[in-house]
């Protein structure tokens, strides 16, 4: 089965400002983002529990995903119909990002 794909309007601004910086600054391969993206998306939809688990007091269940070649995580939640991306966010900033559970 194939999960329904929701990005709320802040994540897709993350990812416009991510794929926008990646097309100015990453010349040798400006699209490496967006096709590693897509890829990982796909990937989740029909598989979500390939993330790792990633802890968080508010939200329940959340996974991450590595996109290793441009070194972003996805971080989602899933039900059983619905894959919710909560945040893309750059894996060396050491850190995780402020996670806010979505309203759907």
């Amino acid at each position: 089965m194939t999960l329904s794909l929701l990005i709320p309007p802040e994540v897709e601004e993350q990812i416009r400002a991510i794929d926008s910086w990646w097309r100015e600054n990453g010349p040798a391969a400006p699209s490496l983002f967006a096709e590693e993206l897509a890829a990982g998306f796909e990937l989740l939809k029909k598989a979500p529990q390939v993330g790792r688990r990633y802890p968080h007091p508010a939200v329940k269940n959340v996974r991450r995903l590595l996109l290793r070649s441009s070194r972003y995580h996805v971080y989602y939640t899933s039900g059983e119909e619905i894959l919710i991306i909560l945040s893309v966010w750059n894996a060396i900033r050491g850190t995780g990002p402020d996670l806010m559970s979505p309203r759907t």
